[in-house]
């Protein structure tokens, strides 16, 4: 397999990624979605990184995993602080949480 079908593979998920964010309201969908576009970058990454004899590409995906775990605990939390207060968890009326 050649670094193309790495490429190509990583920019369908990123476009299936997109379009799950686009389309969907519900909030876990939406960050299940953008987890995905991240793995679809550290594929393209990890790809490249292999292709070039490189260690930069590995290192930079550790840091962006990291950065997704801190991210994905946060925005569940939120989630959950919004199921909490009321029974809906729609991304439409999020903006009623203003203070």
């Amino acid at each position: 397999m050649t670094v193309n079908h790495f490429v190509i593979l990583s920019a369908i998920l990123f476009s299936v990624g997109a379009i799950g964010v686009l389309v969907r309201r519900n909030p876990l969908i939406m960050f299940m979605s953008i987890e995905l576009m991240l793995n679809a970058v550290n594929l393209a990454f990890v790809a490249f990184s292999r292709y070039l004899n490189r260690l930069d590409g590995q290192v930079l995906v550790f840091l962006v995993l990291t950065v997704a775990a801190a991210e994905v605990a946060v925005g569940l939390a939120i989630i959950v602080a919004m199921f909490r207060s009321r029974a809906n968890v729609n991304v439409d009326e999020a903006s009623s949480l203003k203070g």
